[in-house]
């Protein structure tokens, strides 16, 4: 990528934000690994005599039970390490959220993030429930993302202005995703209304949930190839979210990523996942060259391209390729 002439403004967050930044991310890395460690350990294990025999009895959260096998000193040996990893892993997540919780505040002392409140939930309860990894989120919001990596804000507001989160779902891991939905045992549209009890379901557009305030999350996928299923609804229940295939969406998802921390305007943290800038800038002008694109959207397509390379150029030349 070629040098280019600075044309666009960016906002100096400040040094002290962006050392709160750093400060807040490897808090905020710890807690992810944290969390993750307490997941493994979820539910309980407990002894349960049948006949003249006690078992070890391995339950889920949803309370669902197995049997690990009869009592000896290996099934003893498991119970206590299983109930110590337990103890150590919930006692460092309790201690890790409290520390979150007090770089929230910092934070949002000192103007950290500019993202907003709902993107962060609903990232947040993505990664809760173990679904981070099938979502790439592409579009206006991924600026959010390059913007914290680059420690400095997009001056041209229009630029980020949406009321929308495109969600591409990863159909080459489909039946993974299945499996966790199923194990959770909810809808895609359900998780969503955890965030926002108002979200529905557009009668127009299947893949379209809008919540009270105008606010939209889309589910798009790539276009049918490998075998994937045509029409795809997330789960069994009738009223839940269509994937709806987009052009070109495929080189997204075969494309390099980038993850970042990102910070809404109260101080809540919640990990995006996206892809690459270089990534986006080509995206998005290979869209404004389509001819039948909106020519407001052509027009906005052009902007964030221009802004965004211009960011790898001054603040992330690493990122460049």
């Amino acid at each position: 990528m070629k040098k280019i002439r600075k044309k666009y403004h960016w906002i100096d967050i400040g040094e002290d934000a962006r050392r709160q930044y750093v400060d807040a991310q490897a808090t905020f890395t710890a807690w992810e690994d944290a969390r993750k460690a307490a997941s493994e350990v979820r539910g309980g294990m407990y002894w349960k005599r049948q006949g003249e025999t006690e078992y070890l009895i391995r339950t889920s959260p949803s309370n669902a039970q197995k049997s690990i096998g009869p009592r000896s000193e290996k099934m003893e040996q498991i119970y206590q390490d299983f109930t110590a990893r337990k103890a150590g892993a919930e006692q460092r997540l309790a201690e890790l959220t409290s520390a979150l919780e007090r770089q929230q505040r910092m934070n949002r002392a000192l103007f950290v993030g500019r993202a907003p409140r709902i993107l962060i939930d609903i990232l947040n309860r993505l990664a809760k429930e173990g679904l981070s990894e099938y979502f790439t989120v592409i579009g206006t919001h991924a600026l959010y993302a390059y913007e914290a990596a680059a420690g400095v804000g997009f001056g041209e507001t229009a630029a980020l202005a949406t009321q929308d989160i495109d969600l591409l779902l990863d159909t080459r891991r489909r039946l993974s995703f299945v499996s966790q939905m199923t194990s959770l045992g909810t809808s895609m549209l359900k998780l969503i209304q955890k965030v926002d009890s108002t979200f529905r379901i557009r009668d127009d557009q299947k893949c379209t949930a809008v919540n009270s305030k105008g606010f939209e999350v889309d589910i798009i996928r790539r276009e049918p190839k490998d075998g994937d299923p045509h029409p795809l609804r997330l789960t069994d229940e009738d009223d839940d979210f269509y994937a709806i295939p987009a052009r070109n969406a495929g080189l997204l998802l075969d494309g390099p990523r980038f993850s970042a921390m990102i910070v809404s305007t109260t101080g809540h943290m919640a990990r995006m996942n996206t892809i690459s800038p270089a990534a986006f800038v080509r995206f998005k002008r290979w869209m404004a060259e389509q001819p039948d694109r909106d020519p407001m959207k052509r027009r906005r397509d052009i902007l964030q391209a221009n802004m965004v390379e211009e960011l790898l150029v001054e603040y992330l030349p690493h990122l460049q390729q």
